[in-house]
């Protein structure tokens, strides 16, 4: 295709004319592929960013439930423990707050598991968005140093 550009665009102009041409044409290309690269980055990371908001807001969400779940059932635990203290039972309500503490350290267990998981996941997501980019700008580079390659001995053969 460029041959066929290069063939009809520049036939029958003087030798300086055609190699002027030619490096306002790869100038352009190149400016395109530059644009096309920025757009395809600003992409990349637009994505990334709604990625870790989305994964923020999951971490966020399950905190919550779990502090609202260990408050429940911590509030329980205390209402039983008065309720056994009123009436004597002092062992009772001693084996009710520990077993209320191993819930709570339980559930906190559970929230950080969760917690180390999403950073993982986020963190995995990020890599490949990297690679993915790292991808992009060497293939945009080597179509651009194809390109360049192929004006030059355009322009050589035209002087």
């Amino acid at each position: 295709m460029f041959a066929f550009l290069a063939a009809t665009a520049l036939a029958g102009d003087p030798p300086a004319d055609r190699s002027e041409r030619l490096d306002r044409r790869g100038d352009r290309i190149e400016r395109r592929l530059d644009r096309k690269g920025d757009r395809i980055e600003r992409r990349l990371d637009r994505r990334g960013d709604r990625i870790d908001r989305r994964l923020d807001r999951k971490g966020d969400r399950i905190e919550r439930r779990l502090d609202r779940k260990g408050d429940r059932i911590d509030a329980r635990l205390d209402r039983r423990a008065e309720r056994a203290r009123e009436q004597g039972r002092d062992r009772l309500a001693d084996r009710l707050d520990r077993k209320g503490d191993r819930i709570d350290r339980r559930l906190d267990r559970k929230g950080d598991r969760i917690d180390r998981r999403l950073d993982r996941k986020g963190d995995r997501i990020d890599r490949r968005l990297d690679r993915k980019g790292d991808r992009i700008d060497r293939r945009l580079d080597r179509k651009g140093r194809r390109i360049d390659r192929r004006l030059d001995r355009r322009a050589r053969r035209s002087r």
